[in-house]
């Protein structure tokens, strides 16, 4: 089965791109490195304050699906940012 998860931060006090970079480096590293997971800065990359994430996510059955989705929602929420979207999708 494959998911899109959409994820959106708002990094307030973010004065830089590398700064924005450094903030997010941790996130998605730790979700790109999960297996059946691809991810990509999908909207905002030239904004500070803002970073928009699209995740592909292919598991075998639905079932398999939510530990997926849990682990990837518990990284977003240690992003040192506000989480204010989180939307999944079964294509």
């Amino acid at each position: 089965m494959l998911y899109v998860i959409d994820v959106e931060f708002l990094l307030h006090g973010c004065q830089s791109l590398k700064e924005k970079r450094s903030r997010l480096a941790g996130f998605r590293q730790r979700v790109g490195r999960q297996t059946g997971v691809a991810l990509i800065e999908s909207e905002h990359a030239d904004s500070h304050g803002r970073s928009g994430w699209t995740l592909a996510v292919l598991t075998n059955t639905a079932r398999s699906f939510d530990p997926v989705r849990d682990a990837i929602l518990k990284e977003a929420e240690r992003v040192d940012a506000e989480l204010v979207r989180f939307d999944c999708e079964a294509l």
